[in-house]
Protein backbone atom coordinates (compact mmCIF):
# COMPACT_ATOMS: atom_id res chain seq x y z
CA UNK A 1 0.00 0.00 0.00
CA UNK A 2 0.95 3.45 -1.12
CA UNK A 3 2.28 5.49 2.54
CA UNK A 4 2.93 8.75 0.73
CA UNK A 5 0.59 11.12 -0.01
CA UNK A 6 -1.45 11.09 -3.59
CA UNK A 7 -1.50 14.40 -4.85
CA UNK A 8 -4.41 14.46 -7.15
CA UNK A 9 -4.05 17.03 -10.02
CA UNK A 10 -6.56 17.25 -12.79
CA UNK A 11 -5.68 18.51 -16.49
CA UNK A 12 -8.61 19.83 -18.49
CA UNK A 13 -6.93 19.73 -22.01
CA UNK A 14 -8.62 18.58 -24.81
CA UNK A 15 -6.47 20.18 -27.29
CA UNK A 16 -4.37 17.88 -28.56
CA UNK A 17 -6.71 16.02 -30.73
CA UNK A 18 -9.58 16.84 -33.06
CA UNK A 19 -12.65 15.42 -30.51
CA UNK A 20 -13.82 17.66 -27.65
CA UNK A 21 -14.80 16.17 -24.27
CA UNK A 22 -11.77 15.07 -22.53
CA UNK A 23 -11.17 18.22 -20.46
CA UNK A 24 -13.64 16.98 -18.77
CA UNK A 25 -12.04 13.30 -17.58
CA UNK A 26 -11.15 14.97 -14.28
CA UNK A 27 -14.71 15.91 -13.18
CA UNK A 28 -15.72 12.55 -14.03
CA UNK A 29 -13.63 10.78 -11.75
CA UNK A 30 -14.21 12.99 -9.08
CA UNK A 31 -18.11 11.96 -9.52
CA UNK A 32 -16.98 8.55 -9.07
CA UNK A 33 -15.87 8.78 -5.63
CA UNK A 34 -12.13 8.92 -6.57
CA UNK A 35 -10.80 11.27 -3.67
CA UNK A 36 -13.23 8.93 -1.06
CA UNK A 37 -11.87 5.93 -1.94
CA UNK A 38 -8.15 6.68 -1.71
CA UNK A 39 -8.96 7.72 1.84
CA UNK A 40 -10.97 4.80 2.72
CA UNK A 41 -7.84 2.76 2.01
CA UNK A 42 -5.72 4.79 4.64
CA UNK A 43 -4.12 6.93 2.06
CA UNK A 44 -3.62 10.55 2.44
CA UNK A 45 -4.91 12.64 -0.41
CA UNK A 46 -4.55 16.30 -1.56
CA UNK A 47 -6.39 17.68 -4.07
CA UNK A 48 -4.77 20.14 -6.44
CA UNK A 49 -7.72 20.93 -8.36
CA UNK A 50 -7.92 21.33 -12.06
CA UNK A 51 -4.89 23.08 -14.38
CA UNK A 52 -6.92 24.15 -17.42
CA UNK A 53 -6.14 25.36 -20.99
CA UNK A 54 -7.65 28.88 -21.06
CA UNK A 55 -5.76 29.65 -24.82
CA UNK A 56 -4.80 27.01 -27.27
CA UNK A 57 -1.61 26.11 -26.01
CA UNK A 58 -0.94 22.94 -25.09
CA UNK A 59 2.64 23.30 -24.43
CA UNK A 60 1.75 26.29 -21.75
CA UNK A 61 -0.02 23.97 -19.97
CA UNK A 62 2.20 21.16 -19.26
CA UNK A 63 4.98 23.30 -18.57
CA UNK A 64 2.17 24.54 -15.50
CA UNK A 65 2.01 20.77 -14.83
CA UNK A 66 5.31 19.83 -15.03
CA UNK A 67 5.83 22.37 -12.03
CA UNK A 68 2.89 21.24 -10.31
CA UNK A 69 3.88 17.56 -10.92
CA UNK A 70 7.30 18.64 -9.44
CA UNK A 71 6.42 20.12 -6.59
CA UNK A 72 3.99 17.42 -5.38
CA UNK A 73 7.42 15.37 -5.59
CA UNK A 74 9.44 17.26 -3.67
CA UNK A 75 6.89 17.50 -0.85
CA UNK A 76 7.64 13.70 -0.63
CA UNK A 77 3.99 13.15 -2.25
CA UNK A 78 2.79 11.15 -5.84
CA UNK A 79 1.32 12.72 -8.40
CA UNK A 80 -1.62 11.30 -9.63
CA UNK A 81 -2.70 13.33 -12.98
CA UNK A 82 -6.08 13.02 -14.75
CA UNK A 83 -6.71 13.74 -17.79
CA UNK A 84 -7.82 15.25 -19.95
CA UNK A 85 -5.79 14.62 -23.36
CA UNK A 86 -2.57 12.19 -22.73
CA UNK A 87 -0.46 15.24 -24.42
CA UNK A 88 -0.21 16.04 -20.97
CA UNK A 89 2.34 13.28 -20.33
CA UNK A 90 4.90 15.66 -21.87
CA UNK A 91 4.67 17.54 -18.64
CA UNK A 92 3.78 15.26 -15.81
CA UNK A 93 6.49 12.53 -17.25
CA UNK A 94 8.67 15.50 -17.68
CA UNK A 95 8.61 16.31 -13.92
CA UNK A 96 9.27 13.14 -12.52
CA UNK A 97 12.48 12.57 -14.79
CA UNK A 98 13.41 16.01 -13.71
CA UNK A 99 13.25 14.70 -9.94
CA UNK A 100 14.88 10.99 -10.23
CA UNK A 101 17.56 12.90 -12.12
CA UNK A 102 18.57 15.15 -9.13
CA UNK A 103 18.60 11.89 -7.16
CA UNK A 104 20.97 10.94 -9.69
CA UNK A 105 18.64 7.98 -11.10
CA UNK A 106 17.02 6.94 -14.03
CA UNK A 107 13.09 7.02 -14.79
CA UNK A 108 11.47 3.45 -15.63
CA UNK A 109 8.04 4.29 -18.18
CA UNK A 110 5.80 2.15 -18.52
CA UNK A 111 3.09 3.95 -21.54
CA UNK A 112 -0.38 1.67 -22.03
CA UNK A 113 -1.83 2.57 -25.11
CA UNK A 114 -3.55 1.83 -28.24
CA UNK A 115 -1.78 3.99 -30.26
CA UNK A 116 2.14 4.48 -30.15
CA UNK A 117 1.92 8.40 -29.42
CA UNK A 118 5.74 8.79 -31.56
CA UNK A 119 4.85 11.16 -33.92
CA UNK A 120 6.51 14.17 -35.10
CA UNK A 121 5.57 17.14 -36.90
CA UNK A 122 7.20 16.32 -39.96
CA UNK A 123 5.70 12.34 -39.33
CA UNK A 124 2.30 13.18 -38.28
CA UNK A 125 -0.66 13.00 -41.13
CA UNK A 126 -3.41 13.88 -38.53
CA UNK A 127 -1.13 17.01 -36.73
CA UNK A 128 -2.94 16.19 -33.38
CA UNK A 129 -0.24 16.94 -30.49
CA UNK A 130 -1.89 13.96 -28.16
CA UNK A 131 -0.03 11.33 -30.82
CA UNK A 132 3.21 12.95 -30.08
CA UNK A 133 3.86 13.25 -26.38
CA UNK A 134 6.04 9.89 -26.31
CA UNK A 135 7.97 11.27 -28.89
CA UNK A 136 8.64 14.36 -27.14
CA UNK A 137 10.13 12.17 -24.05
CA UNK A 138 12.25 10.04 -25.85
CA UNK A 139 13.80 12.75 -28.29
CA UNK A 140 13.78 16.47 -29.60
CA UNK A 141 10.46 16.64 -31.42
CA UNK A 142 7.89 18.28 -31.31
CA UNK A 143 10.47 20.57 -29.57
CA UNK A 144 7.87 22.92 -27.86
CA UNK A 145 7.09 20.12 -25.79
CA UNK A 146 10.94 18.15 -25.76
CA UNK A 147 12.36 21.26 -24.00
CA UNK A 148 9.43 21.52 -21.06
CA UNK A 149 12.30 21.46 -17.91
CA UNK A 150 15.40 22.50 -19.76
CA UNK A 151 16.47 19.09 -20.41
CA UNK A 152 16.06 16.14 -23.11
CA UNK A 153 15.22 13.42 -23.47
CA UNK A 154 13.21 12.89 -20.49
CA UNK A 155 13.74 9.05 -20.47
CA UNK A 156 15.37 6.48 -22.69
CA UNK A 157 14.29 4.03 -24.94
CA UNK A 158 15.71 1.19 -22.90
CA UNK A 159 13.63 2.44 -19.91
CA UNK A 160 10.64 2.52 -21.90
CA UNK A 161 7.76 -0.32 -22.31
CA UNK A 162 4.87 0.88 -24.47
CA UNK A 163 2.52 -1.81 -23.86
CA UNK A 164 -1.14 -2.38 -25.82
CA UNK A 165 -0.15 -1.13 -29.05
CA UNK A 166 -2.42 -1.89 -31.68
CA UNK A 167 -3.76 1.10 -33.99
CA UNK A 168 -0.55 2.81 -35.53
CA UNK A 169 0.22 4.21 -38.96
CA UNK A 170 2.70 2.99 -41.27
CA UNK A 171 5.08 5.86 -40.72
CA UNK A 172 4.96 5.86 -37.11
CA UNK A 173 5.36 2.18 -37.06
CA UNK A 174 8.91 2.48 -38.72
CA UNK A 175 9.71 5.49 -35.47
CA UNK A 176 8.47 2.59 -33.16
CA UNK A 177 10.91 0.00 -34.67
CA UNK A 178 13.55 1.79 -34.59
CA UNK A 179 13.40 3.92 -31.60
CA UNK A 180 14.90 1.31 -29.30
CA UNK A 181 11.48 1.28 -26.71
CA UNK A 182 10.65 -2.41 -25.56
CA UNK A 183 6.88 -2.44 -27.86
CA UNK A 184 4.34 -4.90 -27.16
CA UNK A 185 1.60 -4.87 -29.20
CA UNK A 186 -2.02 -6.42 -28.33
CA UNK A 187 -1.21 -9.69 -30.50
CA UNK A 188 2.36 -10.08 -27.79
CA UNK A 189 -0.28 -10.14 -25.41
CA UNK A 190 -2.16 -12.58 -26.60
CA UNK A 191 0.40 -15.32 -26.86
CA UNK A 192 2.62 -14.74 -24.12
CA UNK A 193 -0.16 -13.10 -21.52
CA UNK A 194 -0.24 -10.12 -19.36
CA UNK A 195 1.40 -11.73 -16.54
CA UNK A 196 4.57 -12.75 -18.60
CA UNK A 197 4.97 -9.03 -20.76
CA UNK A 198 5.00 -6.90 -17.19
CA UNK A 199 7.54 -9.63 -15.57
CA UNK A 200 9.75 -8.77 -18.03
CA UNK A 201 9.27 -5.20 -18.11
CA UNK A 202 9.40 -4.18 -14.62
CA UNK A 203 12.44 -7.00 -13.88
CA UNK A 204 14.53 -5.06 -17.07
CA UNK A 205 13.68 -1.73 -15.37
CA UNK A 206 14.75 -2.63 -12.25
CA UNK A 207 18.23 -3.23 -13.46
CA UNK A 208 18.09 0.24 -15.60
CA UNK A 209 15.80 2.74 -13.54
CA UNK A 210 15.43 3.69 -10.05
CA UNK A 211 11.56 4.46 -10.12
CA UNK A 212 8.78 3.88 -12.60
CA UNK A 213 5.86 6.18 -13.95
CA UNK A 214 3.14 4.30 -15.10
CA UNK A 215 1.04 6.74 -17.82
CA UNK A 216 -2.54 4.83 -18.39
CA UNK A 217 -4.38 5.70 -21.73
CA UNK A 218 -8.02 4.21 -20.90
CA UNK A 219 -7.97 3.75 -24.88
CA UNK A 220 -5.41 0.91 -24.06
CA UNK A 221 -8.25 -1.03 -22.79
CA UNK A 222 -11.21 -2.47 -25.03
CA UNK A 223 -14.06 -0.14 -25.90
CA UNK A 224 -16.22 -2.43 -24.08
CA UNK A 225 -14.76 -2.09 -20.83
CA UNK A 226 -14.22 1.56 -21.46
CA UNK A 227 -15.94 3.03 -23.78
CA UNK A 228 -15.67 6.90 -22.77
CA UNK A 229 -12.35 7.86 -24.58
CA UNK A 230 -11.33 9.96 -27.11
CA UNK A 231 -9.88 7.38 -29.48
CA UNK A 232 -11.51 3.84 -29.27
CA UNK A 233 -9.82 0.74 -30.93
CA UNK A 234 -11.33 -2.96 -30.25
CA UNK A 235 -9.25 -5.66 -29.34
CA UNK A 236 -7.68 -3.84 -25.98
CA UNK A 237 -7.16 -5.26 -23.11
CA UNK A 238 -9.72 -7.04 -21.03
CA UNK A 239 -10.57 -5.20 -17.30
CA UNK A 240 -8.74 -8.37 -15.42
CA UNK A 241 -5.68 -7.82 -17.98
CA UNK A 242 -5.34 -3.85 -17.01
CA UNK A 243 -6.30 -4.59 -13.13
CA UNK A 244 -3.42 -7.39 -13.21
CA UNK A 245 -1.04 -4.75 -14.95
CA UNK A 246 -1.55 -2.23 -12.70
CA UNK A 247 -1.25 -5.06 -9.43
CA UNK A 248 1.99 -5.96 -10.61
CA UNK A 249 3.15 -2.16 -11.06
CA UNK A 250 2.04 -1.72 -7.11
CA UNK A 251 3.83 -5.11 -6.31
CA UNK A 252 6.57 -3.77 -7.58
CA UNK A 253 6.71 -1.16 -5.35
CA UNK A 254 8.50 1.43 -6.89
CA UNK A 255 5.83 3.79 -8.74
CA UNK A 256 6.61 7.32 -8.35
CA UNK A 257 3.75 8.87 -10.38
CA UNK A 258 1.06 7.81 -12.62
CA UNK A 259 -1.28 9.38 -15.22
CA UNK A 260 -4.37 8.25 -16.41
CA UNK A 261 -5.60 9.73 -19.38
CA UNK A 262 -7.85 10.21 -22.58
CA UNK A 263 -11.42 9.64 -20.24
CA UNK A 264 -14.10 11.58 -22.21
CA UNK A 265 -17.70 11.99 -20.30
CA UNK A 266 -19.27 12.87 -23.42
CA UNK A 267 -18.85 9.21 -25.16
CA UNK A 268 -19.25 7.27 -21.65
CA UNK A 269 -22.43 5.69 -20.51
CA UNK A 270 -23.59 6.32 -17.16
CA UNK A 271 -19.68 7.19 -15.87
CA UNK A 272 -18.38 3.76 -16.51
CA UNK A 273 -15.31 4.41 -17.63
CA UNK A 274 -14.57 6.61 -14.84
CA UNK A 275 -15.52 3.84 -12.42
CA UNK A 276 -13.12 1.81 -14.48
CA UNK A 277 -10.57 4.10 -14.12
CA UNK A 278 -11.11 4.77 -10.46
CA UNK A 279 -10.88 1.38 -9.96
CA UNK A 280 -7.55 0.96 -11.99
CA UNK A 281 -5.96 3.65 -9.92
CA UNK A 282 -6.64 2.34 -6.37
CA UNK A 283 -4.91 -0.91 -8.12
CA UNK A 284 -1.92 0.78 -8.90
CA UNK A 285 -1.54 2.24 -5.53
CA UNK A 286 -1.63 -0.72 -4.00
CA UNK A 287 -5.62 -1.99 -3.28
CA UNK A 288 -5.30 -5.69 -3.00
CA UNK A 289 -7.87 -8.68 -3.74
CA UNK A 290 -7.10 -10.62 -0.31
Amino acid sequence: MIVKPVHIIGVSLDLGGNRRGVDMGPSAFRIAGLSERLTALGMTVIDEGDLVAPIPEVTRLCEKLYKTSLSALEKGGIPLVLGGDHSLAAGSVAATADYMRREDGRLGLIWVDAHGDMNTPASTASGNVHGMPLASLLGPEPAELARIGGFSPKVRPENTALIGIRNLDEREKGLVRSSGVRAYTMSDLDRRGVGAVLDEVLAALRRTSAGVHLSLDLDGLDPEVAPGVGTPVRGGLSYREAHLLCEMVAEDGRLTSLDVVELNPTLDVRNHSAEVGAELILSALGQRIL
